[in-house]
């Protein structure tokens, strides 16, 4: 079916479209619920319902079979045709920016696993956690990526929950020191750059400078951080090492954080989670069975081995 089949308007279409919606929650060859109870779930009569269950067959986006007092079974789905059909419409997922090839291959990992469960998916990138739930409270984004670290804080905060929880160094590979050469970094009114839109960086910096009362903080973007160096307006900053290639100042370092630091807060920090709106869209609970998270991780690792080109 290339157009829209103008049955799908009538009051049985209207149904089958609703129909669809439930469909996309069954794997085949599993056993369907009864006519009645889906009439019940649609409010509608059986005879609606088996009509709807007809045009979905003759759209191809399903196929059942009886088998006697075990039930109807579905025995194969199209969840491209029962999607389209259902006028669930796209999702949208608000990540960070792509300037790290980790970031790449999370997006092109998410975008492959939506896919796989036949879910149209679209990415739009923003920086900042916080800018980003934002945007997701408000309707604008179905879901948002960021770390576990971050996803935890704003939980507590917002109307929103974890839906997935990709695993360690999935968001970021580490965190380090980055300080300008020659300055020792117990110097009274060390210049530390932060950024209070990112929740990771701010916590971070905030936690590897616990307990001095002497730091000038430097309020900056994240992707500002090594122009401040390069102008001598910052002595030191927490930075994403997946970055440090080729972009860290020549009269800078990057060091360790401190063991404390690292121990507890690297995991969080490093795995990325996915968090949508505490009373999720249609779209998601339709989609959230069939998702095969593992991989994303998977899709990553051959991004970051330079065997897949990132595609977002």
């Amino acid at each position: 079916m290339n157009g829209f089949d103008d049955r799908f308007l009538t009051r049985n279409g209207l149904a089958a479209r609703q129909l669809a919606v439930l469909m996309l929650g069954h794997e085949p060859d599993t056993r369907l619920p009864r006519v009645r109870d889906f009439a019940e779930r649609l409010g509608c009569g059986n005879g609606t319902v088996q009509a709807a269950l007809q045009l979905l067959e003759d759209s191809q986006a399903i196929e059942t079979t009886a088998r006697g007092h075990l039930g109807t079974f579905l025995v194969r789905s199209d969840r491209a045709i029962l999607w389209r059909l259902s006028g669930l419409g796209t999702l949208l997922a608000a990540m960070p920016l792509p300037y790290s090839r980790r970031y790449e291959g999370l997006a092109t990992g998410l975008r492959g696993a939506f896919e796989t469960a036949g879910a149209p998916f679209a990415i739009t990138f923003m920086r900042g956690a916080a800018a980003r739930t934002a945007a997701l409270v408000e309707g604008k984004v179905d879901l948002v990526v960021l770390s576990r670290l971050a996803a935890d804080q704003l939980i507590a905060e917002q109307p929103v929950k974890l839906v997935a929880d990709l695993g360690p160094a999935t968001y970021v590979g580490a965190h380090g020191l980055l300080l300008r050469r020659g300055v020792p970094l117990d110097k009274p009114g060390l210049r530390v750059a932060v950024d209070h839109t990112s929740e990771d960086q701010r916590v971070l910096a905030e936690r590897a400078f616990s307990g001095r009362d002497d730091i000038v903080w430097v309020e900056a973007s994240y992707m500002q951080l090594a122009d401040l160096f390069a102008h001598g307006q910052a002595d030191a900053t927490v930075w994403n090492l997946d970055e440090v290639q080729g972009r860290v100042p020549m009269d800078a370092e990057v060091l360790p954080l401190g063991d404390e630091v690292t121990r507890d807060l690297a995991l969080r920090n490093s795995s990325a989670a996915v968090i949508g709106r505490a009373e999720a869209p249609m779209a998601l609970d339709a989609v959230r069975d069939s998702l095969d998270l593992s991989l994303v991780a998977a899709v990553q690792t051959e991004v970051l081995r330079g065997e897949r080109m990132p595609s977002y």
